[in-house]
């Protein structure tokens, strides 16, 4: 069966049918993520090598917000860093190993930001 649900069925969030007489569907909002503070935001840094045939990248990940204020983080650090980078699904890619760099520079800019795993 396709990874991919009909059309018909994304608005739903995988409810179909309820038997509970009590139930009120709330209907899903796409609408953008309410964004935290950027001293609220709890930022992880770490190092991926994970299929990248084994070149490290330093990924930021728990952003909380749209994904218009992801997009600018991103491009300031990877211009900070004068490296290249992606940002999608949530994260953020750095070429190379930046994580000393990238959590200063979270840092100054307000975030709580910190290094996780080795």
């Amino acid at each position: 069966m396709s990874e991919k649900k009909s059309k018909k069925f994304n608005s739903f969030e995988g409810i179909v049918y309820s038997t509970d007489s009590n139930f009120v569907y709330e209907e899903y909002n796409n609408a953008e993520e309410k964004s935290l503070p950027k001293n609220q935001q709890n930022l992880k840094v770490q190092l991926d090598k994970k299929q990248r045939s084994g070149k490290a990248v330093t990924l930021i990940t728990n952003f909380v917000g749209g994904e218009q204020e992801l997009t600018e983080l991103g491009k300031m650090l990877k211009t900070k860093c004068g490296v290249g980078g992606s940002v999608k699904d949530g994260e953020i890619l750095i070429q190379g190993d930046f994580r000393k760099k990238v959590i200063e520079l979270l840092q100054k800019e307000g975030y709580k930001a910190k290094q996780v795993g080795g």
